[in-house]
């Protein structure tokens, strides 16, 4: 009688599958975005840091700056005579394209999606911050993953301490600019304390370390 033997199980158990975060190259924006966060101050800190950006800089840029959402902004005009890059006012299902800065308008929240696309929600008649960083920067990490990049400026308050956890998270980088240059240090001493912030630089030192990132 032949003798039965127990079939070998091991070959058949399913291999073991990480699913806590998908291989960078799987993230569906296919190059580099640079989210700018900024509130009071920021006006200035905003545009020494793009004053000194290349026009065929290789990323996408995406500008967040506190604003009265009953007040029209004149950010974007005032960004464009400083920078060589091209400046809009985001619109909802606007493309994000390297070498074009996309300024969030006022009363509304910025959502990157899997597009590439922005997507552009009310902010209601509330806080949280407006626009939200938090929010901003929490789609771009899952839609950039390790090719976002969070630079937090000056600024009173915390927003933006969420989304750098989230874009430590999938693999971006942040930056926050030090307190010494800054005019309001809040902010990005808020984004420090999640010890999620990879350099902490002087106001003049930012656009070189977003190049040599990017680049």
């Amino acid at each position: 009688m032949t003798e039965f033997r127990d079939p070998d199980l091991s070959a058949m158990e399913p291999a073991a599958v990480d699913l806590r975060l998908p291989p960078p190259d799987h993230y569906p924006v296919p190059f580099p975005v640079v989210a700018l966060v900024a509130s009071a101050g920021g006006v200035d800190a905003l545009l020494q840091v793009m004053t000194a950006l290349p026009a065929d800089l290789p990323a996408a840029v995406l500008v967040a700056l506190h604003q009265d959402p009953a007040r029209t902004s004149q950010l974007a005009e005032i960004l464009r005579r400083g920078t060589q890059l091209r400046v809009e006012m985001a619109d909802d299902h606007t493309l994000m394209e390297p070498g074009l800065a996309l300024v969030i308008p006022p009363a509304r929240h910025l959502l990157v999606t899997s597009e590439a696309r922005i997507g552009l929600i009310p902010t209601g008649a509330l806080p949280p911050a407006r626009p939200s960083a938090d929010l901003m920067l929490a789609t771009l990490a899952v839609t950039c993953g390790k090719r976002a990049l969070a630079v937090i400026l000056t600024g009173m308050g915390h927003d933006g301490q969420a989304g750098v956890r989230a874009i430590a998270h999938c693999g971006g980088t942040v930056i926050a600019q030090d307190q010494a240059t800054s005019t309001y240090p809040s902010m990005p001493a808020a984004a420090v304390t999640t010890g999620r912030v990879h350099h902490v630089l002087a106001l003049e030192a930012i656009a070189d370390a977003i190049g040599k990132h990017v680049g």
